[in-house]
């Protein structure tokens, strides 16, 4: 079951956070991650801070602003949007961590072991020193960035016509949350620019659903602190949101047509759904009388599912089979056999997170000098092979990183509740023991295992009570039974 860490409290106070101090110690230990960086990573850190490579082209004068969670720091992507005639000018500022990073060096190496930032409870695991991260290379409104700069024209029906990248210093004016972009949307008194990045979305959208693109509408889990006690809850994401997401998407396909043209690069990759997926889907579907008319493709259906349906919300779950076989892929001279990522329904790569995700500095590296019809640097392409197995690792890792919060957290809070019954949904039931499967307990906010307390097979897609049996930190484990 994907489940997402969106939110976490800065802060870790209080009895019932030594338990999640421990248990994050105890994580880092298994999964060998670090907080800090080593000595001379540090100080190369710190050497880069007064020594960046900044661009010759100033474009100051573009009214950046970038649209984050309200605590983060590291901010890779800064947006403008303007009208050009009928259709749209999309300005994208994405943070230059080559500026500050040389390649080979210390915090590069070390960028590779890492691979991706691991978000935890009250900390995180950065890939690079928070002094470039969260300071120098980061697009906060405290003073000029070199940044790779995307522009992109896009038509009236919301499809992208052209696309160029090139370093430039750029300026973001503002630092605001989704939040607080959508409650301005919503009354009415919003920038301008807010107004466009809702018409360029929603035409992104209405593109996606005409390539065929499949997104699914679970519920994010948060992780809080309210009134010095840890909290969870769903959480479906604003609009604005899934807008802005529509931006990072059209720079990433835009990167994947670059390098397909150039015939070199990084995509993101995910492979083409099996057709039993989709029959045992439809069948999952049949056993919980969830409608799904003859001849509609699967991402209409899924669309058309409300996730606060216990039935629905089954279907949803057992829906994350088609999303199996993501990855990436490295070329150079030959295209791929499969560029595909099924699920966007296009070519792909990833180039708006640098600050977060490694491939990003290499991709971007090979746009921009696409772009310019220059050839790729040589210490990109050098490492261009071993990228994907670099990133696959990252991301298991980061799978389980994020795996292991969210059970810790979850037996945390729910430690002093055994033997209280919850209201829950019986949202997975395992093929080789129909007796165990997974619930979602809507409060607290938990996604964990089930059981039938006489063997039982569980009701899939049903609306349940059951009974916390087991509440570990130590061991990350939380179970419930049904009945019994």
């Amino acid at each position: 079951m994907p489940r997402r860490v969106v939110r976490v409290s800065p802060e870790i106070q209080g009895a019932e956070d030594q338990a999640l101090r421990r248990g994050l110690r105890a994580l880092h230990d298994e999964l060998e991650v670090h907080v800090a960086f080593p000595p001379a990573v540090e100080a190369e850190a710190a050497e880069a801070v007064g020594t960046p490579r900044l661009p010759g082209i100033d474009r100051t004068d573009i009214p950046f602003v970038t649209i984050d969670p309200p605590t983060s720091k590291d901010l890779d992507q800064a947006l403008h949007i303007e009208r050009r005639g009928s259709g749209f000018r999309v300005h994208y500022a994405i943070a230059d961590v080559a500026a500050f990073v040389r390649p080979g060096g210390a915090i590069d190496e070390e960028a590779h072991r890492r691979g991706e930032t691991l978000y935890g409870v009250g900390e995180k695991v950065p890939l690079h020193p928070p002094t470039i991260s969260e300071g120098v290379c980061s697009l906060l409104p405290d003073g000029d960035r070199p940044a790779l700069l995307w522009t992109l024209e896009v038509d009236s029906s919301g499809e992208g016509t052209d696309v160029s990248v090139e370093r430039a210093m750029v300026r973001s004016r503002a630092k605001l949350s989704y939040e607080g972009v959508q409650a301005d949307l919503d009354a009415g008194r919003a920038d301008p620019v807010f107004g466009l990045l809702r018409e360029v979305g929603q035409l992104r959208q209405a593109r996606e659903r005409e390539r065929g693109g499949i997104s699914l509408q679970l519920p994010d889990q948060e992780v809080d602190c309210q009134d010095g006690r840890w909290a969870l809850s769903f959480r479906q994401p604003l609009p604005v949101e899934g807008w802005n997401a529509q931006i990072s998407l059209l720079t990433g396909m835009a990167a994947a047509h670059l390098m397909m043209q150039g015939k070199v690069g990084t995509l993101r990759t995910l492979t083409p759904t099996d057709p039993r997926d989709v029959q045992r889907l439809q069948r999952v579907a049949k056993a919980l009388a969830v409608s799904w008319p003859e001849g509609m493709e699967p991402p209409e259906f899924l669309r058309s599912l409300d996730p606060a349906r216990a039935d629905h919300a089954a279907v949803l779950t057992a829906s994350t089979s088609l999303l199996r076989g993501s990855g990436y892929v490295s070329f150079d001279g030959a295209l791929p056999e499969q560029p595909m990522h099924s699920a966007l329904a296009s070519t792909y790569s990833h180039v708006t997170a640098p600050l977060r995700r490694l491939v990003d500095r290499y991709t971007g590296e090979v746009c921009v000098a696409l772009s310019a019809g220059a050839a790729v640097p040589e210490w990109v392409r050098e490492r261009l092979d071993e990228l994907p197995e670099t990133m696959r690792a990252s991301a298991r890792r980061a799978n389980q990183y994020e795996r292991g919060v969210l059970d810790l957290v979850e037996a945390v809070v729910l430690e002093d509740h055994v033997g209280r019954e919850f209201r829950a949904m019986v949202v997975q039931v395992s093929e080789k023991d129909p007796a165990v499967g997974e619930v979602m307990v809507v409060d607290p906010a938990v996604e964990a295992r089930v059981r039938s307390a006489d063997g039982s097979q569980l009701p899939l897609g049903t609306d349940v009570t059951v009974r916390l049996v087991e509440a570990d930190p130590a061991e990350r484990k939380v179970l419930f039974e049904l009945g019994g």
